[in-house]
C-alpha cells in the first residue's frame, strides 16, 4: 500500500477530468447549473431534495422524529436528487443550494419560500421552527450546537478524507489512509469519552446533535460505512456502539433511513416520500 512515486505539484494547477476516481464524472472546479430543469414541488409546505447519504439521513431523521411527536406541520415531500448522475447541477437545485450539495430544503409556508441548505443549518431551522430537539436555555443550547458544529467540521475528515482514500480513490496510498484513519479514530475516542458520561451526545436529552452525528459515526461503528469497521477497530468504542444501537432502534430513525434510498435491498428502498403511508407500506411488508 506504499506510494511508489513522489508527486511534484506544478506551478499552476489545471483540472484533469480523467482523474478523481469513482466520482470523477460529477466533480469539477466550478459551480453553477449544467442543465435547465426546475425542482418538483409536492403538496406539503416542506420540500426536501436529497439522497440517503449520511448528510441526507440527518434531515429525514429530524422530520420523522417531528412527525412521531405529532407535529403535523412537519409533513414533507422528499424528492430524490441522484448525485451520481449529476442531478445536483440542475438549475432548480442550484437555486435551492448554490453549492450543489444535498440536502436542500424549501419551506413554502413562509411569505416567500425559504431555502435552507447545509444539513446542520436545516436541522437548526427545523428545530427552531417547531421548538423541538434544541433546548432554549443558553448553556444547554450552546452544548448542543457545540456538537452539531463539531460534526459539521469533523465529517469531512471521515467522508472526504478517510472515506475517499480508503474506499473510493482509484489507487490506495499509505500516507493519506494513515493520516485520515488516525484522525477518525481520534474523533471516535472523543465521542466515546463524551458518551461514557451521558446518555446522548449533548447530555441527558436526545437532540439534533445526535441526529447529525449518528448517520456518520453511528453507521461507522455499526459496520455500514465504507466497510471499515475491522480496519478501524470500532469495537474499541463501546460507548459509541451503545449509543448507536439505541439510535438505530428508534422507530423514526428506522423510517428515516428508507427515504431517498436507491441502493441495497430493493424491498427497503424509497426513492420518493410524499406521505407516511409510503414508508408504512415498506415496513408492513417486512
Amino acid at each position: 500500500m506504499s506510494q511508489s512515486t513522489t508527486y511534484t505539484p506544478p506551478k499552476v494547477w489545471t483540472w484533469d477530468q480523467e482523474s478523481g476516481g469513482r466520482f470523477a464524472n460529477i466533480n469539477r472546479p466550478i459551480s453553477g447549473a449544467t442543465q435547465d430543469k426546475p425542482l418538483p414541488v409536492g403538496k406539503h409546505s416542506l420540500q426536501l431534495y436529497s439522497m440517503a447519504t449520511p448528510n441526507g439521513v440527518k434531515v429525514t431523521i429530524m422530520l420523522e422524529e417531528l412527525l412521531a411527536m405529532g407535529i403535523k406541520d412537519a409533513e414533507y415531500d422528499a424528492w430524490l436528487v441522484h448525485i451520481g448522475e449529476g442531478e445536483q447541477f440542475t438549475s432548480g437545485f442550484v437555486s435551492a443550494n448554490p453549492n450543489s450539495k444535498i440536502p436542500a430544503l424549501m419551506d413554502h409556508s413562509t411569505e416567500t419560500p425559504t431555502r435552507v441548505f447545509e444539513s446542520g443549518s436545516i436541522l437548526m431551522y427545523l428545530a427552531e421552527k417547531f421548538d423541538a430537539f434544541l433546548p432554549t436555555e443558553p448553556s444547554a443550547k450552546a452544548e448542543v450546537l457545540n456538537w452539531l458544529f463539531w460534526q459539521m467540521g469533523a465529517g469531512p475528515y471521515l467522508g472526504g478524507g478517510f472515506g475517499h482514500f480508503y474506499a473510493y480513490a482509484p489507487e490506495k496510498f499509505e500516507y493519506p489512509i494513515n493520516r485520515f484513519a488516525m484522525e477518525v479514530k481520534r474523533q471516535l475516542d472523543v465521542l466515546d469519552k463524551q458518551l461514557a458520561e451521558r446518555d446522548f451526545i449533548a447530555g441527558a436529552d436526545y437532540t439534533i446533535a445526535d441526529m447529525a452525528i449518528y448517520p456518520w459515526y453511528g453507521a461507522l461503528v455499526q459496520g455500514g460505512l465504507y466497510e471499515a469497521g475491522e480496519f478501524l477497530s470500532v469495537h474499541e468504542y463501546q460507548h459509541v456502539s451503545r449509543w448507536a444501537e439505541e439510535m438505530r432502534a428508534r422507530p423514526a430513525v428506522k423510517r428515516a433511513k428508507l427515504v431517498n434510498k436507491v441502493w441495497g435491498d430493493e424491498s427497503r428502498q424509497l426513492a420518493e416520500r410524499h406521505s407516511a403511508a409510503d414508508i408504512d407500506a415498506i415496513l408492513s411488508a417486512q
